[in-house]
């Protein structure tokens, strides 16, 4: 995963502005208590840390893939 497809994924889950916030302030046992952020710094991979938000936020699996978009030409 990207770091583009993980941002997307924030923002269709929990918006751009409160995706922001949450990105930055809560801190995801996942990895290591560290924020989204800071374990993107850290150079953690964009799919462990959306999985470990995605786990302390109970995002349902249903929607841990994102939304359906059509494909590009």
């Amino acid at each position: 995963m990207r770091r583009s497809d993980f941002q997307r994924l924030v923002a269709d889950e929990f918006g751009v502005a409160y995706g922001a916030h949450v990105r930055a302030s809560v801190h995801l046992a996942g990895v290591g208590g560290l924020t989204a952020d800071d374990a993107l710094a850290a150079g953690r991979d964009p799919r462990d840390v959306w999985m470990a938000l995605c786990e302390q936020q109970d995002v349902p699996v249903e929607r841990r893939l994102g939304k359906d978009r059509p494909p590009r030409r």
